[in-house]
């Protein structure tokens, strides 16, 4: 799932995995700032480039496959080096210009100094780097697809979610650099739907205009701490939150006028309050200022009502294609039932409620699960229904009572599945299952459980985050017998 498949803010529980593990302790002197040439050989899982210094794994942001650098050691750890380039020697054929000048400062632009078909292999590289670190059986053998990109992998952003700050006397909005809270002002930025930033840029200088006070960090004092900004494709309605950090909210009459009379396509304006001083943006409260309390977003024929926490796929161009591959991986027959696991909304379960008998979903949020069920009654889907669990709790109950689900599609966190749903799974063996996976680790690693009980037909990668590392996958079995 491309971001775990619930609401902001909550977590769920699952193993525990690091991403850097190398065997054997570095044996080097090696100090900070020391420079030397490196050839890079491959990408890391968070697309860095990888070399080796005296055998030592050595990660260089920003570096590609093939390219010579003299690298400058930012970082020395006990297994490993990190890095940052001094020189570019020899630079990649498969090297470009990013579009964004920030491109190497924040997260969400990792890869856009990398040609787009070279990213669409990367990502293809990635799951087979997974399966041979984890070696599920009969991994040699996995049709493991090329990756489904974009057209265009640019503007596909549904959703803008900035900090708020002031940078030398001006109210800015963007992102934090990586590992820190300085925050990188973002008046473009390519990768998200044009209309979100028109209405970010537009509301951030009327903040300014307004002197409307804008919260302090170090002081843990002022009020706007974040916009977040939402559009729907389908209908060009746009959601816009302001995140405070007290319910008092000056100039918000001001600030409301402005956005009726010139962002008409502004039809939702939310207040959220958090209060606390944390890595958290969202708070409890969520109030309506201005217009209604969701937009609508449709998605193969079938609306969505969207609140401002409620969870949906950022990238809808290729959400439609992922759901489409899950129904073709799935190939329900109209006298099968299926078990959605991790259903957050509903989107994925209420897409194939067409093509089944009965369609059940789970997730821990109670606030999806409603969600999940009022989408279901707003579609006029009467064979679906949603209820509050874990899925390993749940789903032995449900067969307890009878309910023999022929089908199960499974789009867990990046944490992979939980271990007693992979032995509910095993026990259970439903005929068909399909997992979409958001993170190619995780998947290799429940691989080699779940191949105990079912074969991989293929894997099919899909490209739902271009210019970054992130990677989705449509793994679809059949049960051994």
């Amino acid at each position: 799932m491309t971001q775990s498949n619930h609401y902001p803010n909550q977590q769920r529980g699952g193993r525990y995995r690091t991403q850097r593990q190398p065997a054997e302790k570095v044996q080097t002197d090696v100090t900070l700032g020391q420079r030397f040439p490196l050839t890079i050989k491959r990408l890391g899982i968070n697309g860095e480039g990888i070399g080796y210094y005296k055998h030592v794994i050595t990660f260089v942001k920003g570096a590609l496959p093939e390219e010579v650098v003299v690298a400058e050691v930012t970082a020395v750890h006990p297994r490993y080096l990190e890095a940052k380039i001094r020189t570019l020697r020899k630079p990649s054929p498969d090297r470009v210009d990013p579009r964004d000048a920030y491109a190497g400062e924040v997260g969400g632009f990792e890869l856009e100094h990398l040609d787009y078909p070279a990213q669409l292999k990367f990502k293809q590289d990635l799951i087979r780097q997974a399966l041979e670190k984890y070696r599920p059986t009969g991994y040699q053998h996995y049709d493991v697809r090329p990756t489904i990109g974009m057209t265009d992998p640019y503007e596909y952003r549904n959703k803008a979610q900035f900090q708020v700050r002031v940078i030398d006397g001006h109210v800015a909005a963007g992102l934090y650099k990586e590992n820190s809270h300085d925050l990188v002002d973002l008046p473009t930025c390519s990768v998200q739907m044009p209309v979100t930033m028109t209405v970010m840029r537009q509301v951030v200088q009327w903040l300014e205009e307004l002197n409307v006070p804008i919260y302090d960090e170090e002081h843990n004092s002022g009020i706007v701490k974040t916009v977040v900004v939402r559009a729907a494709a389908a209908t060009g309605e746009v959601q816009l939150v302001f995140i405070t950090h007290t319910p008092k909210f000056p100039k918000k009459h001001q600030l409301l006028m402005k956005i009726a009379e010139k962002l008409p396509m502004v039809v939702s304006v939310m207040q959220n309050v958090n209060v606390d001083k944390t890595s958290l943006i969202w708070g409890d409260q969520t109030t309506l200022l201005a217009g209604k309390p969701t937009i609508t977003e449709e998605l193969d024929g079938l609306a969505f009502d969207l609140s401002a926490r409620a969870f949906f796929q950022l990238n809808p161009e290729q959400t439609k294609k992922l759901y489409r591959l899950a129904r073709e991986a799935l190939d329900l027959a109209p006298n099968e039932t299926l078990v959605d696991a991790y259903s957050g909304v509903g989107t994925i379960g209420l897409s194939l409620a067409d093509v089944a008998k009965e369609v059940r979903g789970m997730d821990t949020i109670p606030a999806a699960v409603m969600d999940a069920n009022e989408n279901a009654k707003r579609n006029g889907i009467t064979n679906a229904k949603y209820e509050v669990g874990e899925a390993e709790t749940l789903l032995p109950q449900w067969l307890a009572a009878g309910f023999d689900p022929d089908a199960m599609i499974v789009d867990p966190p990046r944490t992979g599945l939980d271990d007693v749903l992979i032995n509910a799974i095993l026990q259970n063996a439903p005929e068909k299952l399909v997992y979409i996976s958001c993170n190619p680790s995780t998947l290799a690693q429940d691989l080699r459980e779940l191949t105990r009980g079912y074969q991989v037909d293929y894997i099919q990668s899909i490209d739902m985050f271009p210019q970054t590392a992130r990677c989705e996958a449509v793994v679809r079995f059949t049960k051994r017998h």
